[in-house]
């Protein structure tokens, strides 16, 4: 397929768009030590990333009860909320790129894993309320690696898989678009490793943001 024919292109926020993965790890550290439970490694929690908050939680703590989850998910929100009153700040290169492929005609999407209510304060601090022709959070649809909330972005924006290009930084994301029947891009940068993510073939990975904006601009 010719990259001329993505009209399409939908990102990951945390890992992919947004700098926050180190904020993400302590939040769930520390919600970890709140509600009582073992500490995992950063690489394990690293690896949860993109999912939504309760299928995280339960990936890492599957003895958890409901009870303890909605203590867990508290304490995680409030340690999180606290450390974003400053904004983890995006990837270098994120805002201009997406202004030179708003330009070029694409529409853009954000898939993530994050709740309505968190994708709101955050595309708000970034003045971002109106900026993406449609947003999906993980809470308002079904968690990441089911496909729906691609086929709900698609269904909003009129495309077909074939024109649709799924931008991630974590298995899920990948493995999301693949069950989409859509192509994916890797970044390097983010929760998981460049070498982990090419088991779901990724057509492209790149190690700094603009690196996108660069290669679909070789078709033209």
């Amino acid at each position: 397929m010719s990259r001329l024919d993505y009209k399409l292109l939908i990102f990951d926020w945390d890992g992919t768009l947004c700098d926050s993965i180190g904020r993400i790890v302590e939040s769930m550290h520390m919600a970890s030590t709140r509600s009582g439970f073992e500490l995992c490694d950063d690489l394990a929690v690293k690896g949860i990333i993109g999912l939504g908050l309760p299928e995280a939680i339960r990936t890492l703590y599957p003895q958890i009860a409901d009870e303890e989850l909605r203590v867990f998910r508290q304490h995680y929100a409030d340690h999180y909320i606290a450390l974003e009153a400053e904004p983890s700040p995006l990837f270098e290169g994120v805002v201009q790129s997406l202004e030179a492929l708003r330009a070029e005609g694409y529409q853009l999407a954000v898939a993530t894993g994050k709740a309505r209510r968190g994708l709101d304060r955050v595309l708000k601090a970034n003045g971002w309320e109106d900026y993406f022709d449609i947003t999906r959070a993980a809470d308002e649809t079904a968690s990441k690696p089911h496909p729906l909330m691609l086929e709900q972005i698609m269904a909003h924006c009129g495309v077909s898989p074939r024109q649709a290009l799924m931008v991630g930084d974590a298995s899920f994301d990948l493995m999301m678009a693949r069950n989409a029947g859509m192509d994916s891009v890797a970044v390097s940068y983010g929760a998981q490793s460049a070498e982990g993510l090419q088991a779901y073939e990724p057509r492209l990975t790149i190690d700094r943001f603009p690196e996108l904006h660069a290669w679909l601009g070789q078709a033209n």
